[in-house]
């Protein structure tokens, strides 16, 4: 049997119908865009990046840390990511980002980015972070990205917790820079030491550290950062602009981790298609929260449902009344730049949202449903919701 990150590459061409040779695997998906985006820097020097504020700050920390300033164009209310009719470009960017927030994918709108790259001679990066294995196309089923961004990460389509994988366009125009990305990517060196230790211990120290009161928690959490036995989802560095470790390959054992829990990915598919179904339905006659419904009538796989309550305050109860039922929503992404950012200037962020009115729509009341849940969970949240909005 070939070794797991050979069979991991095929797994990946296959859901894509796309080539092995050009999936390259990366210990965390933030380390593959820092890769891309310091090639892309060393070959045109300094200059901006379309993205978005309605993100993770783990995906704007790679062009920060790469020496590339980011540039925050609005999103659409439909898509929750750029919306290319919307950008307005004072200067022609290196790339833009687009983004599949929470794994739907719109093919006019990414069509329509693809279109706005190729008028400023930009490079189009697919994030791809919450739909692993799906990408945006043309008219034909070619990819539309010159690179596109794939986590296996916490909290993604899988219950896996690292690595990640880049998928490198072999048609893309630049061919040199194809060639340095992918000469950089498999170069990179596999975890060694206290890391590869705490990847291996993640799955048994999360269980621990839930269980445990939140006090005690915080406390042995804190006892196991310093001692670098513990490797977070989001490191404290990482919310000031920079990447956590230079970029690293998955290596064998991450690999393994995700290739033989690939081949659940179909079934985890189907349920979240049923849950999404079940969703457009209980969510039709609650009052006081916004929904997508191009995501709700999309029939994708989705990674979450987003709806907006009415304030930070509702949106909080709302968590809350989920929870009690024994289920798990997330503020995703209240506040903007998720988790929040320690130092906004990093981000060359000054705060203000005048020119993202969406952007600013959206943030205010941001929850985010599970999908992987049964037409009685999924029944089971909507109740919640409900109390929720009729209490605020």
């Amino acid at each position: 049997m070939a070794d797991a990150q050979t069979r991991l590459r095929e797994a990946l061409a296959a859901q894509t119908n796309t080539a092995p040779g050009d999936w390259h695997l990366v210990l965390k998906c933030r380390h593959g865009m820092l890769v891309v985006l310091r090639e892309l820097a060393q070959r045109y020097g300094k200059g901006t990046v379309i993205t978005q504020l309605l993100t993770c700050c783990t995906a704007v920390d790679p062009i920060v840390a790469a020496g590339l300033t980011p540039v925050y164009g609005d999103v659409s209310l439909q898509t929750f990511a750029l919306d290319a009719a919307a950008l307005r470009v004072s200067e022609p960017p290196v790339a833009i980002v687009d983004q599949h927030t929470f794994g739907y994918i719109d093919r006019a709108s990414s069509q329509a980015l693809r279109a706005v790259a190729n008028s400023h001679s930009a490079l189009l990066l697919e994030d791809c972070a919450h739909c692993v294995g799906r990408m945006a196309t043309d008219d034909q089923g070619r990819p539309l990205a010159d690179f596109s961004f794939h986590s296996f990460g916490v909290e993604k389509m899988l219950p896996t917790y690292f690595s990640g994988a880049v998928w490198v366009n072999p048609q893309m125009e630049d061919a040199k820079l194809r060639d340095k990305v992918t000469q950089a990517l498999e170069s990179l060196s596999e975890p060694q030491g206290k890391l590869a230790r705490a990847m291996r211990g993640y799955r048994t120290q999360i269980r621990v550290l839930n269980h445990l009161p939140a006090p005690l928690s915080r406390g042995v959490r804190s006892a196991l950062l310093a001692l670098e036995a513990f490797e977070p989802a989001i490191a404290e560095c990482e919310r000031k602009g920079a990447v956590a470790h230079e970029p690293q390959a998955a290596g064998e054992w991450a690999a393994s981790q995700v290739v033989d829990l690939f081949e659940a990915l179909p079934n985890s598919y189907d349920l979240r298609i049923s849950a999404l179904d079940s969703y457009a339905q209980e969510l039709s006659d609650i009052e006081g929260i916004g929904t997508s419904q191009a995501m709700l009538a999309s029939g994708q796989p989705l990674l979450r449902v987003p709806v907006n309550m009415a304030s930070n305050e509702a949106a909080n109860v709302a968590i809350q009344a989920i929870a009690s039922a024994g289920l798990y929503a997330v503020p995703w992404y209240r506040p903007l730049l998720y988790p929040g950012v320690s130092d906004k200037g990093a981000y060359a962020w000054d705060g203000t949202l005048q020119n993202l009115p969406h952007t600013a729509a959206l943030s205010h009341g941001a929850v985010a449903l599970p999908c992987d849940l049964t037409k009685a969970q999924v029944h089971d949240v909507a109740c919640a919701l409900r109390e929720a909005a009729s209490v605020t």
